[in-house]
């Protein structure tokens, strides 16, 4: 029998894990909550459990794996296996997690950002394409991404690659989190979308579904901005014709220092579909130059919630393969 891979996707609110083949199909997959309480010291070991106890439901023993792959928030030292800054879990100071996962369970362990092992797991098995030179952006209440360059993952100096959503798109627009304005996170996210609808029905004077549903109090949300542009609501379809030029200028950049094959978009935003891919295409044709323009796909994510688990199963497959090639 094959070996198989573990994967885990650490978030604020739940812990998904997955058990796969080599080849990256998903065999079971389950959850657990994210408890960050008593300063995060409980995600960990509720993991391992979590694994233990599944390892022995399928009567398997750690010996059936190859390894296990994790994706988490925060700043990761990839050789270390450290986790430092992941506030949405509590974990101010360090976190030894490849230690305590490694001697949890008896298996070896990888770990890398969540946003890059999302970017994997979509070249792997979905939209990428397991081509060698894409980018991944994730859409979400905030904006990730991750970069494939020559086949490889870029990590740069201190492992902030692939950090799109610090992209410069309005030099005078709103604060970022990080410190700096302008931002595509504060315009392209989940919550920039609604900010930028919110200023806009400040200003429109005509008729708008949005603007009566905002002027009313009530609280929307990025989908329904999209569902009502959508329905050809002038509002709306002004709020989503910003959002695409913000991601076209973003995409647009990327492309035209990176030249990649394909531009994968995932997130709760990218939800809305065809319609924002093809308004976003035709801003990035107006800001690459034509080599960079007709040899760039720019496609929606297929993985959803599952990209998450299959790349963080790949740091494992990519760490015994290049150990094989040595």
């Amino acid at each position: 029998m094959s070996k198989k891979l573990i994967g885990i996707d650490l978030g604020g609110t739940t812990v998904k894990l997955a058990i796969l083949t080599e080849t990256g199909e998903i065999q079971k997959k389950w959850s657990v909550l994210t408890d960050i309480s008593e300063e995060g010291s409980k995600i960990v070991p509720s993991i391992v459990d979590s694994i233990n106890e599944h390892i022995e439901r399928y009567n398997m023993s750690k010996d059936d794996f190859i390894g296990i792959g994790m994706g988490s928030p925060g700043t990761v030292d990839r050789k270390n296996g450290t986790v430092v800054g992941a506030y949405n879990l509590n974990w101010k100071a360090m976190q030894p997690v490849k230690k305590l996962i490694e001697s949890g369970t008896g298996i070896p362990f990888a770990i890398d950002n969540d946003a890059n092992v999302a970017a994997l797991g979509e070249r792997w098995k979905g939209a990428g394409e397991n081509e060698d030179n894409m980018a991944f952006l994730t859409l979400g209440t905030g904006v990730g991404g991750g970069i494939v360059a020559g086949g490889d993952l870029l990590h740069g100096t201190v492992g902030a690659a692939g950090e799109v959503g610090h992209i410069t798109v309005d030099p005078e627009g709103y604060a970022c989190t990080c410190g700096k304005n302008g931002c595509l996170e504060t315009v392209a996210s989940a919550t920039g979308v609604v900010r930028l609808a919110r200023d806009f029905a400040d200003k429109y004077a005509g008729e708008s579904k949005l603007k009566l549903a905002i002027d009313d109090g009530q609280l929307i949300t990025a989908k329904d901005v999209f569902e009502f542009a959508k329905q050809n609501d002038e509002l709306a379809l002004i709020v989503v014709d910003k959002v695409a030029f913000y991601l076209g200028l973003a995409c647009g950049n990327i492309a035209n220092i990176l030249n990649p094959s394909t531009i994968v978009i995932g997130g709760g935003v990218s939800n809305a579909g065809q319609f924002l891919i093809d308004k976003i295409r035709n801003y990035f044709n107006t800001f690459t130059f034509p080599a960079v323009q007709n040899s760039c796909e720019i496609r929606l994510a297929q993985l959803g919630n599952d990209a998450g688990v299959i790349g963080a199963s790949s740091l494992i497959k990519e760490i015994v393969s290049k150990k094989m090639t040595l």
